[in-house]
């Protein structure tokens, strides 16, 4: 019979063990990063210290096991895994981890988001290059997952617009377009159908409906990329032209750059920022979810998914980081409460 469990709060104990009293289908977002392979000393006999890395890959795995069955079937799982140097060699555990799952359980692996470390530490092997990377695996349990593209890394987008308010859109638009429908070797009648498509999209971006756009003419311009039969090399071969609209939002990459966090006074000796963490909340769940980090840590986790007025449940075997992790979220509260006096 599972335990009544209460949101935000970060609970003392083994992950192993508390997870079982968690009611399945319980929380929309896991993220968490367990401790890395024989890398740091966290102060207690677990996960992290085995003597095998195939012993360390299978406590990983029960653990997720139990991850899966408390996720919600529209939620998603994300596990940030760091590597590790054994003979001289990388072992790639991230990556045997993430090959471990995707053959073990039936997930859907979304994304291998990268984080590119600004202030790497620094190597004083001559024969090897800077470690500055990381993946964060976000899995998911069925298709009906939560995903909110344009919340992540969303100020990219505002930057965006801002310039283009600031450069405006000219009235050069399109110029050298026409200039290629009447040297084209195009019918009069397709040369008519492109200007006034032509015409069209032009419109469209002055509106500040579309951020630009690009136009592809037969026998000028090269075919669709990989030459597929899709619809745009259709449209080029039927109407002797076809037209890309490109809208305004950023491209979203599966990449985050964000310096390694430092915390003064934190007894965790390995901190994800909180930044990345907040960008991945923003993009898998929406307000009021619940996040859960089964290795809290020093609670970063769970600050971010407070600023962002998320729920959140960590669970943390190390008491000194769970005191200190508590401390982080009071001083949010307090925060907030001095604001509503502001």
């Amino acid at each position: 019979m599972n335990k009544e469990i209460s949101n935000n709060t970060i609970i003392s104990g083994d992950c192993k063990e508390v997870l079982k009293d968690f009611p399945a289908n319980f929380v929309d977002l896991i993220i968490t990063s367990p401790p890395y392979f024989q890398q740091r000393d966290y102060g207690f006999i677990g996960i992290g210290n085995e003597i095998s890395e195939n012993e360390y890959l299978d406590n990983l795995y029960s653990i997720f096991k139990e991850c899966i069955r408390v996720t919600k079937n529209t939620g998603t799982i994300v596990f940030n895994i760091g590597d590790k140097y054994l003979d001289g060699s990388l072992s790639l555990i991230p990556y045997k981890f993430a090959i471990g799952i995707k053959e073990k359980f039936n997930l859907k692996l979304i994304n291998n988001i990268t984080w590119s470390k600004l202030n790497p530490t620094p190597r004083q092997d001559k024969r090897k290059l800077v470690q500055s990377t990381e993946p964060f695996f976000i899995f998911a349990k069925s298709n009906e997952y939560y995903f909110n593209q344009d919340a992540f890394l969303d100020y990219l987008d505002l930057i965006k617009i801002n310039a283009k308010k600031t450069n405006g859109n000219g009235n050069g638009i399109g110029k050298k377009y026409y200039e290629l429908i009447e040297t084209s070797n195009l019918s009069e009648l397709e040369k008519i159908n492109a200007k006034k498509e032509l015409d069209k999209v032009i419109q469209e971006v002055k509106k500040g409906e579309l951020d630009s756009f690009r136009m592809k003419i037969r026998n000028i311009h090269s075919q669709p990329f990989g030459g597929q039969d899709g619809g745009r090399k259709i449209q080029i071969e039927k109407n002797g032209f076809t037209i890309i609209r490109i809208y305004g939002k950023t491209l979203k990459k599966d990449i985050i750059e964000s310096p390694v966090e430092s915390i003064k006074g934190n007894p965790h000796p390995a901190v994800y920022p909180v930044f990345i963490i907040q960008q991945l909340i923003k993009l898998l769940t929406k307000e009021d979810a619940l996040v859960l980090d089964p290795f809290s840590g020093s609670g970063s986790t769970c600050v971010a998914a407070k600023l962002l007025k998320r729920n959140y449940i960590g669970i943390e075997i190390n008491q000194e980081y769970n005191e200190y992790a508590k401390k982080r979220l009071e001083e949010i509260e307090n925060l907030n409460m001095e604001m509503l006096f502001i």
